[in-house]
């Protein structure tokens, strides 16, 4: 159930990194609510990826879906 929560908020994120040339995708939900994902395309060697991750990404999870503790990059 989390994981398609997780993987529904991912998918209201996507298009804004689209719009950049780079991507989400999902890899893994754990139990404690840690959310594994992989940057593709220009966010992936983007020097302003881990801000990416931790500033949009990671804020916008945890305020869709309750069980998201963190996230983490794979």
């Amino acid at each position: 159930m989390l994981k398609e929560e997780v993987q529904s908020a991912l998918n209201t994120i996507r298009p804004s990194l689209q719009a950049d040339g780079g991507d989400v995708d999902l890899v893994d939900v754990t139990e404690d609510g840690t959310v594994k994902v992989k940057l593709k395309g220009a966010c992936a060697g983007c020097p302003m990826s881990q801000m990416t991750l931790s500033q949009v990404i990671e804020r916008q999870l945890k305020s869709k879906v309750p069980g998201v503790q963190k996230l983490v990059a794979v």
